[in-house]
C-alpha cells in the first residue's frame, strides 16, 4: 500500500514501515550500534556508519516526511542543532530575516554565535508584511518565521510570506513546533524548509531531545545531510525510536490539549487578576483569521500577563498541578517565566517592546482532567 495514501493519524500510528519488515515486529526496532558490517568489498548493505545513518533514525526521518508532505526529513540531537543546520547553508554576509518574537535560544544562536563568521539578521515582527518587505535588503536570503510565535502567538501569513521569498529569490524557513504537522503544514502553503524541536510535541513526554529538518527542496535536503553528517549532531537511535513512540499518539494528545487550552483560556480571560491572554483559539485575538485560514486548530499554548507582578512568585510557587519548569509539548501541563528562563537571552529593550516583561507567563497546557487543572489556576488566582 502506498503509505501516502494513508490519513494521517493512520500514518503517525503505523510510521513509515509499519513495523520492521525481516521480524514482523509491531514497535520498529532499537538498531543500537555505531557501525555495520559490509557484506564484500565495495557493497553496502545501506548502513555503514550511524553518524551517516541508522535504520532506526531513517524511520523516523521518513515518518515525519510523510506527515509534514515533505521529501525527506533530517534528524538532529536537537531542536537547536537542527536550527543551527539551516544557518549553515548561508555564507558570511548573508542577511536574514527573522521574527523578532521567537524562542530565546534562537535569537542567542544569530545574536552570539552566527553574527561572529559573517550572518547578518534583522529581527521584524513577521505578521506585518510590510515590515518583511522594507526589511529586504540585497543581501537576503531567507525568512526565518515562528506561527505562532513564542511566546507572544504572533501570527504570520505562511503563504503571503512564501510569495515574498518567491518574488525575492528567499528561503522561507518555518518552525512548526507550536502546531505539529497535525494542525499545520507549512511546505504545502509555501515553506521551503520546515524546522521542529522534536523534543516539544512530536515527543510528547518530556524525556528526549530531539529536532528535525523537512524540506520538498532536493537541493536543501542534499545540503542538509551533508550538514548533519559533517557536524555529527545526529539523533541516536534510542532517542529516534522514543520519537516514534510519541509521534503514534501525537493526534490524540494535541487534540485533548487543545480542548483544555480553549477552557483554560477563556478561564484567563474572564478572571480579574488577568490582564490580556494570548492565545490563537480565541476569536478576539489579532491572528485569529489567519490561523485558522492556514492550520486546522489552534494548539494548546497559552500565555497570559498578571495586573500584578507580585503575583508571580506566589502563582510559581503554589501550583500543584501545573509545573514550573522549562519546555512545552508534553502530556504534562508546565508553566514557564520567559522574563527569566526562555527569553532572558533576548536584549531588555527588545523584550520591553515585545512585552515580554515580569509580568508575563507561558502555559503548556497538557493532557490532564480539566477539572484539576482549573481548580489548580483558580487557587492560586482566586484564593
Amino acid at each position: 500500500m502506498n503509505e501516502k495514501k494513508l490519513s494521517f493519524e493512520t500514518i503517525s500510528v503505523r510510521g513509515y514501515s509499519g513495523g520492521d519488515k525481516v521480524t514482523g515486529s509491531i514497535s520498529y526496532p532499537i538498531y543500537q550500534s555505531s557501525t555495520f558490517k559490509h557484506p564484500e568489498l565495495n557493497k553496502s548493505t545501506g548502513y555503514d556508519y550511524s553518524r551517516t545513518n541508522n535504520p532506526t533514525r531513517e524511520e523516523v526521518e521518513r515518518t515525519l516526511s510523510l506527515l509534514e508532505n515533505g521529501i525527506g526529513a533530517v534528524a538532529f540531537s536537537t531542536g537547536v542543532a537542527a536550527i543551527s543546520a539551516c544557518i549553515h547553508l548561508f555564507k558570511p554576509n548573508d542577511h536574514i530575516i527573522i521574527s523578532e518574537d521567537l524562542y530565546g535560544g534562537t535569537f542567542r544562536l544569530f545574536k552570539d554565535i552566527y553574527s561572529i563568521f559573517g550572518i547578518k539578521a534583522s529581527f521584524v515582527d513577521t505578521s506585518n508584511l510590510n515590515g518583511i518587505k522594507e526589511s529586504i535588503n540585497e543581501n537576503t536570503k531567507a525568512i526565518f518565521i515562528e506561527t505562532p510565535s513564542n511566546p507572544l502567538m504572533r501570527v504570520s501569513d505562511i503563504k503571503e510570506i512564501s510569495t515574498i521569498c518567491k518574488v525575492s529569490n528567499l528561503i522561507l524557513i518555518v518552525d512548526n513546533t507550536f502546531l505539529t504537522p497535525y494542525l499545520q503544514r507549512p511546505l504545502s502553503l509555501g515553506a521551503d524548509i520546515v524546522i521542529h524541536s522534536g523534543t516539544k510535541f512530536l515527543g510528547g513526554h518530556n524525556d528526549v531531545l530531539a529536532g528535525f529538518v523537512v524540506t520538498n527542496n532536493d537541493t536543501i535536503l542534499s545540503k542538509i545531510r551533508l550538514i548533519q553528517n559533517s557536524i555529527g549532531a545526529t539523533l541516536s537511535s534510542f532517542d529516534s525510536w522514543l520519537i516514534l513512540r510519541g509521534i503514534k499518539t501525537l493526534h490524540i494528545r494535541v487534540e485533548k490539549a487543545q480542548e483544555n487550552a480553549i477552557i483554560i483560556a477563556k478561564y484567563l480571560e474572564s478572571n480579574p487578576n488577568i490582564e490580556k491572554v494570548y492565545y490563537v483559539g480565541l476569536d478576539n485575538h489579532i491572528g485569529y483569521n489567519i490561523n485558522s485560514k492556514q492550520a486546522t486548530g489552534y494548539g494548546s499554548m497559552i500565555s497570559f500577563r498578571v495586573k500584578d507582578k507580585k503575583l508571580i512568585p506566589y502563582i510559581l510557587k503554589n501550583l500543584k498541578v501545573i509545573s514550573f519548569a522549562e519546555s512545552l509539548g508534553g502530556v504534562e501541563s508546565l508553566i514557564t517565566y520567559p522574563f527569566t528562563q526562555t527569553h532572558s537571552e533576548i536584549p531588555k529593550e527588545l523584550r520591553d517592546k515585545l512585552g515580554v516583561d515580569e509580568k508575563l507567563l507561558r502555559l503548556s497546557v497538557g493532557i490532564e482532567n480539566i477539572k484539576d487543572l482549573l481548580d489548580d489556576l483558580k487557587r492560586v488566582l482566586e484564593d
